[in-house]
């Protein structure tokens, strides 16, 4: 089983408005870089994969994209002006059927940058694309993610005994997996892969955790385990079953009044970390439905990245 992180470790070690278009169309917006999870032309497992990968435009903003049928999983990477030596894996919900980039991720990235976070953004592969992983498929890139930015850790000025993720949505279930499954979902492959996956602390907003009833949400469940999931299937894919006394901490964050992923996913999760005596904090908003990312429905600014940031300090990420 993963353990704790340990410092002298580390250093040793959808709907669519528009159309849709080839993903090998998509710059690195702004600042950003994006780089190849992996170092093969295919991610593991995909010698059966036929999808092709398609952006989806959601409004004419030139990153205000979502990614169907990911083949080629990457980060794309946002420095900042004055680094606060920690890092964040920001990982976007989609239902596990495409990523939506631009509201949980790359504004996400320029919020934290602006405060000395170094972000990256995942794009994750979906388990429904025919990957031999299945449902590990999007674990297996979540922990080479956080591999890899443990190996650049040093050159860009993070520690990386530093390093969050924070998941929204069905990305929650994944940041949440991420942090509490003990193996490696993958055959490590370079230098790399020797070092841990587990980050030093876990944010989850409006997360997707269990995928049994009756606090569900259908879609993720369907698209993690198929149609007709058995018992045992939504079992091991529940993260609240998955937390162990090495979990990281973590924060969630959900509006008590989220038509699509019922707040009882976030209390199902407090309520493990709790029994496992993980340090947790959750904050239920009174209103804000589901999906809000950095801006409220009314258009105020959402009050969690405050929140996660106070928190984070409280536990050593920033300073």
């Amino acid at each position: 089983m993963a353990a704790r992180l340990d410092r002298r470790m580390l250093l040793a070690a959808g709907l669519a408005i528009g159309a849709t278009r080839p993903a090998e169309a998509m710059p690195s917006p702004g600042a950003f870089t994006t780089f190849r999870l992996w170092p093969a032309p295919r991610a593991p497992g995909g010698d059966h994969v036929t999808v092709r990968q398609q952006e989806v435009l959601k409004s004419a903003a030139p990153d205000d994209i979502a990614v169907l049928h990911v083949v080629r999983p990457t980060l794309t990477c946002l420095r900042p002006e004055r680094p606060n030596g920690a890092a964040l894996l920001l990982i976007p919900g989609g239902g596990y059927r495409r990523v939506a980039m631009k509201g949980e991720g790359l504004l996400v990235a320029r919020h934290f940058a602006a405060r000395g976070f170094t972000c990256y953004v995942l794009l994750y592969r979906l388990p429904a694309d025919g990957w031999a992983a299945g449902p590990d498929a999007p674990l297996q890139d979540a922990q080479r993610a956080i591999r890899l930015i443990r190996a650049e850790a040093p050159r860009v000025g993070v520690d990386p005994a530093r390093i969050a993720a924070i998941g929204f949505s069905a990305g929650g279930h994944l940041a949440a997996r991420l942090s509490s499954e003990p193996d490696a979902a993958y055959v490590p492959l370079d230098a790399a892969d020797a070092l841990l996956f587990l980050p030093a602390l876990a944010g989850l907003l409006y997360p997707v955790v269990t995928m049994e009833p009756p606090w569900a949400h259908p879609a993720s469940a369907a698209e993690l385990l198929g149609p007709r999931p058995t018992a045992e299937a939504r079992q091991r894919y529940s993260a609240e079953r998955l937390v162990h006394p090495a979990t990281p901490p973590t924060f969630l964050a959900h509006a008590g009044d989220d038509p699509t992923v019922p707040v009882d996913n976030s209390l199902l999760m407090f309520d493990a970390l709790r029994r496992a005596h993980v340090p947790g904090e959750m904050h239920v908003f009174e209103t804000g439905g589901h999906g809000f990312g950095l801006t409220l429905p009314d258009g105020s600014p959402s009050p969690w990245p405050d929140l996660f940031e106070r928190w984070a300090e409280r536990h050593g990420l920033a300073s």
